[in-house]
């Protein structure tokens, strides 16, 4: 940027913005920061509320990122359930939904994502939820007292993990998966498997090739109809079928948008004074030579601490291979790298020993690694696969020989 910023707007309050504050003061930026979220909390983690905080096994101070002091001794201004009508990027502000305009020198736009909705009769009942924040958390747990028969829409990571909440409750949970086998979209069918046959073992009624056609019921959601003509009861519903990014409020300012906020290596939006990181965008990858859109924690640490550098004035390129994981029982599902352009799927262990990987390779590259309670695989493809490895197959195949140790010489 050719203009000293002395005055940063994060707009939204997730693990993005509060990286971009830690690695602002933390590098040496004295200017004024102010953070606008639309909810009434500061940061706080998000993984644990489709599993420890569902369960109840986690308050709400605890999800926090950082303390409320930690912004008072830091001089960040938050404006806190509070929403952001617009941005007038011509003269550098953003609008607030009371009226009310706060100038920048630059903006960073790390506004998330939100569920992506079904769209069939009865979605409006009561009884039928989405999760992605704490008072979705709240208004779950209020209707599971009224009774005890979950039906969870959409078997990705987070209708696995509140299957498995439920269950720890002692709730009746059935899933129901438009595809042929859950997480069928990030992971190969060995490890869908795997996790099928476990939520199975755990009570879990998981129904594939199921597409909703209707939710019954009167006031509140009584049965959810399949397109087959099956009909599951329930006395609450979550829907998990993804999430959209929340790029709106850039699509409305003229930023340029396509399955998210665009952005380049330096987290730089198609306005060179406005930044965005985290879920709501769409980046280039450099190691997997195509744009990618994430929901992952990690990616949302590495571009709000890029995005940050580079409002500073500190040039730096994102470069992060992406990893994510999943908790469901006492299973750590992990997974590093991305796997659908693979031409080979190598799996290393027992998956009846609840602990392998599932390795997969491009052009003899090791793209990919999906762990299952495999702390050291994870460890070891997390330094592997940035180095563009190429792994020898039949070592790789052997859990004996440490993944590290699988490289061809």
């Amino acid at each position: 940027m050719t203009t000293v910023v002395k005055k940063i707007v994060i707009v939204g309050a997730g693990q993005a913005a509060a990286q971009a504050i830690d690695t602002l003061r933390g590098k040496g930026f004295r200017g004024s920061i102010i953070l606008v979220g639309e909810e009434p909390h500061l940061p706080y983690q998000r993984p644990p509320l489709s599993k420890k905080y569902l369960a109840g096994a986690l308050e709400t101070e605890r999800l926090l990122i950082r303390p409320a002091h930690y912004y008072a001794q830091h001089e960040v201004d938050t404006r806190l359930g509070t929403r952001v009508e617009s941005i007038d990027r011509d003269v550098g502000y953003v609008v607030l939904g009371d009226g009310s305009l706060i100038s920048y020198d630059a903006l960073l736009l790390a506004t998330g994502a939100r569920p992506r909705r079904l769209s069939c009769p009865g979605i409006e009942l009561a009884g039928v939820h989405v999760l992605r924040n704490v008072a979705d958390v709240e208004r779950i747990r209020k209707d599971l007292d009224r009774g005890r028969r979950l039906v969870i829409v959409g078997g990705g990571y987070i209708g696995l993990e509140v299957a498995s909440s439920a269950r720890e409750l002692g709730l009746e949970a059935t899933v129901l998966e438009v595809a042929s086998r859950v997480m069928n979209r990030v992971t190969c069918a060995a490890v869908s498997e795997f996790f099928e046959a476990e939520h199975g073992r755990h009570g879990v009624n998981i129904v594939c090739n199921a597409r909703v056609r209707a939710l019954v019921g009167t006031d509140r959601v009584q049965a959810v109809v399949c397109e087959d003509g099956s009909e599951i009861a329930a006395d609450v519903v979550v829907i998990g079928v993804g999430a959209d990014p929340a790029d709106e409020l850039a699509a409305a300012a003229g930023i340029e948008c396509a399955n998210g906020i665009v952005v380049d290596e330096f987290c730089r939006t198609s306005d060179p004074r406005v930044y965005a990181a985290g879920d709501c965008t769409n980046h280039p990858s450099a190691h997997y030579g195509r744009r990618l859109r994430l929901e992952s924690v990690e990616n949302a640490f590495e571009q709000g601490t890029t995005a940050a550098l580079n409002m500073m004035g500190t040039p730096t390129v994102h470069r992060g291979v992406p990893w994510f994981w999943s908790d469901q029982f006492d299973l750590r599902l992990a997974i590093v790298g991305v796997s659908q352009a693979a031409d080979l799927v190598v799996l290393r262990g027992d998956p009846g020993k609840r602990s392998f990987s599932a390795c997969y390779v491009r052009g003899g590259e090791l793209v990919a690694v999906d762990s299952v309670n495999a702390m050291k695989d994870q460890m070891a493809a997390r330094r592997l696969i940035p180095a563009r490895v190429h792994p020898n197959l039949e070592k790789l195949m052997d859990v004996r020989i440490p993944l590290r140790d699988s490289i061809q010489t």
